[in-house]
């Protein structure tokens, strides 16, 4: 990966992140409803490792090169989580499509555009 600047590893290791992320706190909701909450928290911890397996080394690349401040890091993280958890509410959970995705994704633009904008 060190081929790559190190504002893309940062960003590709956070999406990959957020995808076993929301996969720990959501898909249990989906393939283990009927199991006892446990059982949900022992996978649901299980698959939380990988997440952070890859969100510890993102934000350590990202800060420690310089390429993002903390509170960059955090926001970068937030649209991140939101671009993951809308198709997978949709897809995999067969949620509908609402407006309200389009005003939070608005509101994580302006929340960037003032976290970034002095960069």
């Amino acid at each position: 990966m060190n081929v790559l600047p190190v504002s893309l590893q940062t960003i590709l290791l956070l999406v990959a992140s957020n995808v076993f992320m929301t996969f720990a706190w959501y898909g249990h909701l989906k393939n283990l409803a009927t199991k006892p909450w446990y059982v949900a928290a022992a996978v649901s911890w299980g698959i939380a490792l990988f997440e952070y397996l890859l969100q510890v080394p993102a934000n350590r690349i990202g800060f420690a090169s310089g390429a993002f401040t903390l509170a960059q890091l955090k926001i970068l993280q937030e649209v991140i989580t939101l671009s993951v958890f809308i198709p997978f509410a949709m897809v995999y959970m067969k949620m509908p499509f609402k407006l309200d995705f389009v005003w939070a994704g608005l509101c994580l633009v302006g929340a960037v555009y003032f976290m970034f904008r002095s960069a």
